[in-house]
């Protein structure tokens, strides 16, 4: 008796690489989601970081629809689970896609207050889980030699502007985008400015909120400093507190640039990003205080879940000092536990 061989199935092709982030930023938008990013813009005024990564999100919900021949107003939950699964299948960690959706789901509410839709197809759908990493936090002896550092080898106006900077991020916990928003003056039109008399500053956070934040003395004598020299390259119309060397509003590239310089002119072992220095003012803060609402008030945190974040980092903290210091917590080389 003769046996019939299984049918071959074929293998379902490979999920497609997500498309490079240049091209994703040079991908203009359809009518909806460019009025939906204009309204995030001008409306809410969301950071141009977030604004990018809304415009990737809405480029990949564009194509999404566009190959299932689907109008974005007639997307369904059953669409948007199959993408979500797809950008899974691209490669996209769980972080990622919860901002897809989150650009998504945005996106959907916009319309349903215009109304367009009558339900939000994104609604109920959860992005995977990820393990949240305790954020980066310098030691205190890097943090005050980034902030004392001088860059012998960096033209004086910017090692002043720079020297500003980092007493700002570091002595304020200022966001990246608070920074570049502050202005020289305040005004209607500003962001955020500097009150150096009475120490302080305004600034404009996340969900447009604003708050004020202590600016210490070290801090405002850096800007003076800063103040004193800007004039060499700002243009007389810019309102910016920091520019660049062309005269314009520093930008959120050039700043990582030379604060990255700057750890390598301070002997830094690793790698500093701006917001490392939100990080330790958090950190170093609670392990002197050890007010949680107080840190959570400066940092400008919704949430007080957002902040208790830190505290983890504090305990990690006192686990080197025992295990450094505690008789019991030293154990003879090679010694079993």
């Amino acid at each position: 008796m003769s046996t019939q061989a299984p049918p071959r199935v074929a293998p379902e092709p490979a999920p497609e690489p997500p498309p490079a982030p240049a091209a994703l930023a040079a991908t203009p938008l359809g009518g909806d989601a460019q009025a939906f990013l204009d309204h995030l813009r001008l409306q809410r005024r969301l950071a141009e970081r977030t604004l990018a990564m809304y415009h990737d999100a809405l480029v990949r919900l564009e194509a999404f629809a566009v190959a299932q021949s689907v109008v974005l107003t007639e997307v369904r939950a059953h669409h948007v689970r199959r993408w979500a699964a797809q950008l899974h299948g691209q490669g996209l960690g769980p972080r990622s896609i919860a901002i897809h959706l989150a650009a998504w789901r945005g996106l959907y509410r916009w319309l349903g207050r215009e109304g367009r839709i009558l339900a939000n197809p994104v609604d109920g759908l959860r992005p995977p889980k990820a393990a949240r990493p305790l954020p980066k936090a310098l030691p205190v002896d890097q943090a005050v030699a980034l902030a004392e550092v001088h860059d012998d080898d960096s033209d004086p106006v910017l090692d002043a502007r720079d020297h500003a900077i980092v007493e700002l991020l570091y002595g304020c916990g200022l966001r990246v985008a608070e920074l570049l928003g502050l202005d020289v003056q305040a005004s209607a039109a500003a962001r955020g400015w500097l009150d150096l008399a009475a120490g302080d500053a305004q600034v404009l956070g996340k969900g447009s909120k604003r708050r004020i934040v202590p600016v210490g003395q070290v801090a405002v004598r850096a800007v003076q400093a800063w103040l004193a020299v800007r004039g060499e390259l700002a243009h007389v119309e810019e309102p910016a507190l920091f520019v660049s060397r062309r005269g314009t509003r520093l930008t959120d590239g050039q700043l990582r640039r030379r604060l990255a310089q700057r750890a390598r002119a301070a002997g830094l072992p690793q790698a500093v990003h701006p917001h490392m220095l939100r990080h330790s003012f958090a950190s170093h803060l609670l392990q002197s205080s050890g007010d949680l609402r107080a840190v959570q008030e400066l940092l400008g945190h919704a949430q007080i879940s957002s902040t208790q974040v830190y505290t983890r980092l504090d305990f990690q903290h006192l686990a080197k000092i025992y295990d450094a210091t505690h008789p019991r917590a030293k154990r003879k080389s090679g010694q079993k536990l």
